[in-house]
C-alpha cells in the first residue's frame, strides 16, 4: 500500500507546548514527518507552522485525522488549521486581458509539469488568447465587460469559478478591478500579479512612471487579491537593475519576463500550502 502523504498549516496565538503537541499528535498516528517549518512573530504574538508528513500503512485516513486533530490540538489551541492531501492538484482558473506572457508562462510550466495544477479553464474579457486555451485543450471563456453590465459579467465569471470546482484564481495580467464582492468572496484564493514593484507605482503604466522617475531598480509583486487595489498581503518580489539607457519599452520588456517569475513562484508556493496569512502580511515557507 502507498503511503499517503499530507501536508499540514496551522496559525495561532504563540504559546509553549504548540510544537509538542503537533508532533506527539503525528507520531501516536503513525505519522512519519518528511519536512517541517514554523515562525514565531514577536511582533503580532502569533505562531505559524507547516508540517509534510506520511501516515504509515494503517494509520488513520484523512477524514478521521482531521477529527482526532480537531479534538485533541486544534481545540485546545484555538488554531486556525487545515490538513491538505499532498497528491491532489490544484485546480487553477486563469483570468487574462490582452497581455499574454503571463498566461503562457503558466500553461507551459503546466504542459511540463513544473507546476503540478490543473488548469480547467481560461477566462478572458478578450478573444486574443482563445486559440492559446484551444492548443492546449482548455476550455476558454469569452467574458466581456460592458458599460453599465460589471454585476452581470461578474456572475458569469463566479458560475464557471463554481462550475469548475476552482481552487485558485489566477489574474495573469487582467486588466480589469474586481468589484469588493468577488474580492472578498476568493479572498485567500485570488493571486494577481501587479507589473511594478509596489508600493511605488500602483495603477496603469507603472513602467512609464518608472521612467519619468528615473528608477534604477524595477521589479514584480504577486499578491493576494483584496478590496484595496493593488495593496493585498504581497506573497513573492523580484527586482532587475536598470539604468538611464532604457526607454520605457525596453523597462516594459524587463519587467515582462520578472512578472513571469514572480507570478510561477507565488502559485507554487500557495499550491505547496507555504503561504500563511498573518494579517496584512504573508508568512511563506520557501
Amino acid at each position: 500500500m502507498t503511503e499517503k502523504r499530507y501536508i499540514l498549516q496551522l496559525s495561532c496565538r504563540d504559546v509553549r507546548g504548540i510544537v509538542a503537541a503537533v508532533t506527539g499528535f503525528l507520531a501516536e498516528n503513525h505519522g512519519f514527518i518528511i519536512e517541517s517549518a514554523q515562525f514565531g512573530d514577536a511582533s503580532t504574538g502569533q505562531f505559524f507552522l507547516r508540517i509534510e508528513f506520511t501516515i504509515e500503512p494503517g494509520g488513520a485516513g484523512q477524514d478521521i485525522l482531521k477529527k482526532r486533530f480537531h479534538e485533541q490540538v486544534g481545540q485546545r489551541f484555538s488554531m486556525q488549521w487545515q490538513i491538505f492531501d499532498k497528491q491532489r492538484k490544484s485546480r487553477v482558473l486563469v483570468m487574462v486581458s490582452k497581455f499574454g506572457h503571463c498566461l503562457n508562462d503558466l500553461l507551459y510550466r503546466h504542459t511540463t509539469g513544473q507546476l503540478a495544477i490543473e488548469i480547467p479553464a481560461i477566462i478572458s474579457n478578450h478573444r486574443e488568447w482563445e486559440r492559446a486555451a484551444d492548443w492546449h485543450d482548455v476550455p476558454f471563456y469569452y467574458c466581456p465587460l460592458e458599460q453599465g453590465k460589471k454585476d452581470a459579467q461578474e456572475n458569469q465569471v463566479w458560475d464557471i469559478i463554481q462550475r469548475h470546482q476552482v481552487d485558485v484564481v489566477v489574474l495573469a495580467r487582467y486588466m480589469q478591478v474586481l468589484s469588493p464582492d468577488l474580492c472578498k468572496r476568493l479572498a485567500g484564493r485570488a493571486i494577481n500579479i501587479h507589473h511594478s514593484f509596489l508600493p511605488s507605482f500602483k495603477g496603469a503604466k507603472p513602467y512609464q512612471q518608472a521612467f519619468d522617475r528615473g528608477v534604477k531598480l524595477i521589479g514584480a509583486t504577486a499578491h493576494y487579491v483584496t478590496t484595496d487595489l493593488d495593496e493585498g498581503p504581497i506573497i513573492e518580489q523580484e527586482v532587475a537593475r536598470v539604468d538611464h539607457t532604457h526607454a520605457p519599452e525596453d523597462l516594459a520588456a524587463i519587467g515582462r519576463d520578472i512578472e513571469c517569475l514572480v507570478l510561477a513562484r507565488a502559485l507554487k508556493f500557495h499550491i505547496e500550502h507555504r503561504v500563511l496569512l498573518n494579517g496584512h502580511k504573508t508568512v511563506v515557507f520557501r
